[in-house]
């Protein structure tokens, strides 16, 4: 199993890395795309669809894709889309885990259905438009969520239940702990510091996400680092709801060793557009 993951994740940077760093956005714009189908395909067979209903679900997440980008959105700024999103994770986030495994059922498959592809659509659009304004402005913000997974993990190893009595949600997630979510938001705050020194002494052409926030003040780059870690948790505990809730461990076995597309960016798809939200109020 380690080898098969080791394998896929040695592929998928083979992949990845060259379409991030190309002098032009189009092979990251059409990789993506490519990815977030598959989403959208595994989306509707979390949710009980199989065939072509799975299919037509990818169909119509590439179908918002296509128009959005006939459409000129892939450079145009869009503040009023990413506070509409960030509103629905926030808002939608603490419905739907509140409401725990036992919840998701109740929800009309229909809005599931079509929650799910909204969600997967403004990601993909969020990350192309960020690769728009540039390399370490999107790297800066893909960075925050690996590191606040990264040392998520290994402070819930060190410290876990060491501090606290409870787990984070132990009905959807038993290997999360408060601590692990803890090291994971100082983790990212000392990555947010260490880069805007970084850009300043690199005197960065593109401001990263944290520098853009920082030129507001530190006080507003303290509180979205936090704020982004916390919500890339809530991408991870809501895709892990829904795999509960369908039976599933895995949201398919595209990636051999990692599961599927989702199990690889729950995380991302709230922190992209909330980024872009928390860069145009600092810009503003």
């Amino acid at each position: 199993m380690l080898k098969q993951r080791v394998i896929t994740a040695l592929v998928l940077l083979a992949i990845l890395l060259p379409a991030l760093f190309a002098s032009n956005p189009l092979p990251l714009t059409v990789l993506l795309l490519i990815f977030m189908s598959a989403g959208a395909w595994e989306w509707g067979r979390l949710n009980g669809l199989k065939g072509a209903a799975a299919l037509a679900v990818s169909a119509l997440c590439l179908i918002l894709c296509g128009l959005s980008w006939q459409l000129g959105w892939l450079s145009t700024p869009l503040p009023w889309l990413w506070t509409i999103a960030g509103a629905c994770w926030v808002l939608g986030g603490a419905y739907l885990l509140r409401g725990g495994v036992a919840g998701w059922p109740r929800i009309p498959r229909a809005i599931r259905l079509i929650g799910g592809v909204l969600a997967l659509w403004t990601a993909w659009l969020a990350v192309v438009q960020a690769r728009h304004i540039g390399i370490n402005f999107l790297l800066s913000v893909l960075v925050l969520v690996w590191a606040a997974d990264i040392f998520a993990y290994f402070a819930g190893r060190t410290f876990g239940l060491k501090f606290t009595k409870n787990k984070l949600a132990p009905a959807i997630s038993p290997g999360k702990s408060w601590e692990g979510v803890w090291g994971g938001m100082i983790g990212v705050v000392v990555l947010a510091i260490v880069w805007v020194a970084l850009d300043a002494s690199n005197q960065a052409a593109v401001p990263s996400f944290y520098s853009r926030l920082a030129a507001k003040g530190y006080w507003l780059l303290l509180l979205g680092a936090v704020f982004m870690a916390a919500m890339s948790v809530v991408g991870d505990l809501v895709e892990s709801l829904v795999k509960r809730s369908a039976g599933m461990k895995d949201s398919s076995n595209l990636l051999p060793g990692h599961g599927g597309v989702l199990d690889r960016i729950d995380a991302i798809l709230p922190a992209v557009p909330l980024a872009m939200m928390l860069t145009y109020f600092a810009i503003a």
